[in-house]
């Protein structure tokens, strides 16, 4: 027995054909290829099952189409997604117009192969436009480096030094991949320089010796401050921290020196922050009944998901949710980030679903819908009575034709539930 496409119903052959043993083949020209077997059903069955898979590839070769019409995927990406399809295509177990398919194929992959050069030429306009522009940040760098140490306002060049090492390392990670030697001679510029202002910044602080003493002097003072604070505990940290940002401007005294006193204000701030340790081993104790009840009703929520009502889901749900709010924070911040998580993904998937109900009962797509059944409901009308003038004039290819494309409009009707 033979059958076609829908696609190929006016061809005088058929694309496929079934043996009496249940050997499918395809038409390719003038030639016939086996392409499968499929003994346990009817002929249609098995050119039905063939030929969904003709219908598989031609919509990967119709996806590939809109992607390149539309953009946004590069070329490359797209030729070795078409090179898969090729591969697919290629002696495809498929009833249908494989030969189309090809052509279609081979004009998308000529198309993407002058995209792909198109790119290329874009990639080195671009990595040239960023070797550019590396070389202004070096140049700029190098600008600072070759001033006279003593005419510098060190405070905004430290700024400028660093706004000019942030651009490199941001122009990194953003930018193109540049040639490896061209990268590495343009780094070791700006690093030279960097460190040529590094020198000259220490040097001119090196000399500043009453400035590191008022520093070491008011850091002194910080400590005896933050010592005092010790009896206070968690209710000091504020005051701590006010010390801790006047610690931050009272300068440097020498790393040796600020190191040593840096450990002497650190342990005061340490005594302030280990009471607060305490107070959360406390509080996370006190969470424990407040982290079973939220378990329990994360157990409650299990039946969410279980109404198929969305509208007493929701109810349910909200009830739970107020009494989960009821219970207030816990302790450790992880374990109630944790069961909130839950919660969150009992409240998504119902979500989800009230998405998709609104979307079904949506009116457009029932208009839509609607418009599509009387179309078919014509259709098979007319073809109805084109299949009754074929039967009294005895025409036997008129009635396999119109008996054909009357269960295929019936298959679509029963298909949107007509």
């Amino acid at each position: 027995m033979t059958s076609a496409t829908p696609e190929s119903a006016a061809e005088t052959e058929p694309w496929g054909r079934v043996d009496d043993d249940g050997t499918v083949s395809v038409r390719e020209g003038e030639q016939w290829r086996v392409v499968g077997q499929y003994p346990d059903g009817t002929s249609e069955e098995a050119l039905a099952y063939f030929e969904r898979k003709y219908a598989d590839l031609a919509s990967e070769v119709s996806l590939l189409e809109v992607r390149r019409r539309r953009g946004g995927a590069s070329a490359s990406d797209l030729r070795g997604a078409a090179k898969a399809v090729r591969e697919k295509l290629t002696d495809a177990a498929a009833v249908g117009d494989l030969a189309a398919l090809d052509a279609r194929l081979n004009a998308l992959e000529s198309s993407l192969s002058e995209a792909s050069a198109e790119e290329a030429q874009a990639q080195r306009e671009a990595v040239d436009a960023a070797v550019a522009e590396r070389e202004g940040i070096v140049a700029q760098i190098e600008a600072i480096a070759a001033k006279d140490p003593r005419s510098i306002q060190w405070k905004q060049t430290s700024a400028e030094v660093s706004d000019l090492f942030a651009r490199w390392q941001a122009h990194q990670s953003t930018g193109p991949r540049l040639p490896k030697a061209v990268g590495q001679q343009l780094w070791k510029r700006f690093r030279d320089a960097r460190a040529i202002v590094d020198k000259h910044r220490r040097e001119f602080y090196a000399g500043l010796d009453e400035q590191h003493k008022s520093a070491r002097d008011a850091k002194t003072r910080l400590i005896e401050r933050a010592e005092a604070l010790s009896t206070q505990g968690e209710d000091g940290i504020g005051a701590y921290r006010s010390l801790l940002d006047q610690w931050k401007t009272a300068g440097r005294a020498g790393k040796k020196v600020d190191d040593a006193l840096w450990a002497r204000f650190k342990a005061a701030g340490d005594v302030l922050y280990g009471a607060r340790v305490e107070r959360e081993a406390a509080d996370t104790e006190a969470s424990k009944e407040k982290i079973e009840a939220k378990r329990a009703i994360l157990d409650e929520a299990a039946a969410v998901a279980k109404e198929s009502d969305n509208a007493k889901a929701r109810t349910l749900l909200t009830g739970l949710q107020r009494k989960w709010d009821e219970i207030g924070r816990i302790f450790p911040r992880e374990a109630e980030r944790g069961l909130d998580d839950q919660l969150r993904k009992i409240e998504t998937a119902l979500k989800q679903r009230e998405d998709e109900a609104w979307k079904r009962d949506n009116p457009e797509t029932k208009a839509r819908q609607n418009d599509m059944t009387s179309q078919l409901q014509d259709a098979i009308t007319k073809l109805e009575a084109e299949l009754a003038a074929a039967e009294a004039t005895k025409n036997k290819a008129a009635i396999a034709k119109a008996k054909d494309a009357l269960e295929a409009r019936k298959g679509w009707l029963r298909a949107l539930g007509g």
